[in-house]
């Protein structure tokens, strides 16, 4: 087990500096370059003077000693012993080539000296300690990836100009803005814990003069007019960063900023062109529209790859009943919020309502044994949720070779912080067969199957089966309550959604679904039961009985069977495949009565 890294900063550069090893070969002094920084000592106490020398050539070198130029191709060589691991700086590499031309500025406390960079990145610093004030020329600090949850400004240099802390726990911005570097040009906080409105006059002018980028984004802020105040007195931000955060999720959160803000140049990483601002134009005096919620459509479109459920019922043995009809249909788990009606909803309603009292069978074979198992579906319900979620069903469709759903439904969120933990963790999407047993009024389901077992043995032509169509027609049938089969369960990721992407398409492959073995006739068993009386020859060799099994399975499948395996046998297998979409509302979109249209047509697109 790895021991734990060093707390603060001060302890996590001493460290760094030990690996750099500025003080051995081929760097610092030793017997490999004695001779050349000797002679060019000072007389007067060692230290080196403005008149030294140039080095010498490498024809000059002493017989023992290597040339400036040699000791540093060892460094730079990826090859070489003495060359730094993956994942040093490009500073890491400066310092050592100093080590070695000019090996004193590095030695000791001489070392915070030179530094204008310093990066420490994911070695478990906690504290910003004071033994920072020592690098008194540094420019540049990096301290991503540690865990950091507050930053005392006394303790950083006042020579600061990029201060990068993304990927920490910092929570509040209070000891920051106590004495904040005065020259400091970029603030990065990303993907820390800053939350809610921050504090009054926190990311101002009066604390930071002369920043031109700021990155907040990925925390948990919500209230866009608030922050919004407060970067407008910054007057030389040039570049702001805050996707990831609830508030981006508001349709007019990058137009309200975009005209709030008319010197920023880049936001969310995406240019800020004219165009963009006359299209914005005037949304800042409109501050009722940058209410705390979002809407977001979700569409389904085509299913492939449903095996055709007709096929087992022509294999089975000819009886009247039941009457058996199956229908398909997507469910999506989303956040609960707002619905807007699109003209299924009843529909869709009954279908949920079933859906919740019912435990799915989540057997990806397809295979339908007439009952339903004791199993929930699979990481629709084991994997724990940041937030509330709903499942949604699309309404029921009978089989084809490709089910058109054209499903669209639109949902108003405000509880921004659950979306974007819904957002985070993606959502479950799943395929349910649903199948109905119908049998007639006046009889149960077991009299019915004992009447059709008789029935069966007496009808055997064509003209008794045109009579058992028109008497299913005829008579009034009792559905039994429906048995529900997950054929597929996917998850889709959504995280773009909370970048800069406003829409996300995916096409859900949950595999290529198995059919069941064709059953056995009612005349097939029975003469199956009567081969199984016959005895066997007392001598068999062993192939012979392999054949004789052989030929005995294919016995099984009936003529009609046969004819329909026969002809399907030439088809490639079809995985089964959903098209599913998720699009964020943005303004103006938001506000057009096209909306629909255009998600509609962005889904038949992916057709």
């Amino acid at each position: 087990m790895a021991a734990p890294g060093p707390c603060t900063v001060s302890a996590a550069l001493q460290e760094h500096l030990r690996h750099l090893t500025l003080q051995d070969f081929p760097c610092g002094l030793g017997s490999w370059n004695k001779s050349r920084f000797a002679a060019r000592r000072s007389p007067h106490g060692g230290q080196p003077g403005l008149w030294a020398a140039p080095a010498r050539q490498e024809e000059d070198v002493p017989l023992g000693e290597e040339s400036p130029e040699a000791l540093i191709e060892l460094l730079k060589d990826q090859h070489s012993p003495w060359a730094l691991p993956p994942g040093c700086s490009p500073q890491d590499q400066l310092l050592r080539e100093v080590a070695v031309l000019e090996p004193e500025l590095v030695h000791g406390s001489n070392v915070f000296q030179v530094l204008r960079s310093l990066r420490i990145v994911d070695k478990g610093v906690e504290e910003v300690d004071a033994g920072l004030l020592q690098l008194q020329q540094l420019e540049e600090l990096i301290l991503s990836a540690n865990h950091i949850s507050r930053v005392t400004s006394a303790n950083l240099p006042r020579t600061l100009k990029v201060l990068e802390l993304c990927c920490n726990a910092v929570a509040d911005l209070q000891d920051l803005c106590a004495q904040p570097p005065p020259e400091l040009q970029h603030l990065g906080l990303g993907y820390n814990r800053l939350c809610g409105p921050l504090q009054d006059k926190c990311l101002t002018a009066a604390f930071w003069p002369n920043l031109v980028s700021l990155d907040l984004s990925f925390n948990n802020l919500t209230d866009l007019l608030g922050l919004v105040s407060q970067l407008s007195s910054l007057e030389k931000l040039r570049i702001l960063v805050l996707k990831g955060n609830p508030l981006a999720l508001i349709p007019t959160y990058r137009g309200f900023l975009v005209d709030s803000l008319p010197k920023l140049s880049i936001l969310d990483d995406i240019h800020v062109g004219l165009d963009e601002r006359h299209q914005f134009l005037g949304l800042a005096s409109e501050p009722e529209l940058t209410r705390s919620e979002a809407r977001v459509v979700v569409s389904v479109g085509d299913m492939k790859g449903v095996p055709d459920p007709s096929t087992l019922q022509q294999l089975a043995d000819d009886s009247d009943f039941p009457v058996i009809t199956y229908s398909y249909c997507v469910t999506y788990e989303f956040v609960e919020g707002e619905e807007l009606d699109d003209g299924s909803s009843a529909e869709v309603t009954k279908i949920h309502e079933s859906l919740e009292g019912a435990t799915l069978d989540a057997d990806s074979s397809a295979q339908d044994t007439g009952e339903t198992k004791n199993q929930q579906e699979p990481e629709a319900t084991e994997e724990p949720k940041a937030s509330s979620t709903k499942v949604f069903v699309t309404p029921g469709k009978p089989w084809e070779d490709i089910i058109h759903y054209s499903y669209r439904k639109e949902h108003i969120v405000k509880d921004l912080m659950g979306l974007k933990s819904y957002l985070a963790a993606g959502t479950i999407v799943s395929v349910v067969e649903e199948k109905v047993l119908s049998w007639p009024v006046e009889a149960d389901p077991e009299e019915n199957i004992d009447r059709n077992k008789k029935a069966g043995q007496r009808q055997q032509k064509a003209d008794a089966k045109d009579k058992q169509k028109k008497k299913k027609k005829s008579c009034e049938l009792r559905s039994e309550p429906p048995i529900r089969k997950t054929l597929g369960t996917r998850k889709v990721t959504l995280e773009a959604l909370l970048a800069t992407e406003d829409l996300v398409t995916a096409l859900c492959d949950f595999g290529t679904l198995m059919t069941e073995e064709p059953p056995l006739s009612v005349e097939e068993k029975g003469k199956k039961k009567s081969k199984d009386k016959s005895k066997a020859p007392k001598a068999e060799s062993k192939s012979q009985a392999k054949e004789k099994a052989s030929t005995s399975a294919k016995g099984k499948i009936t003529k009609k069977g046969s004819s329909v395996l026969e002809d399907s046998q030439g088809l490639q297998p079809v995985p089964l495949t959903v098209q599913f979409q998720m699009q964020l509302l943005r303004w103006p979109l938001a506000a057009s009565a096209q909306s629909q249209e255009s998600v509609a047509t962005a889904v038949g697109s992916t057709q």
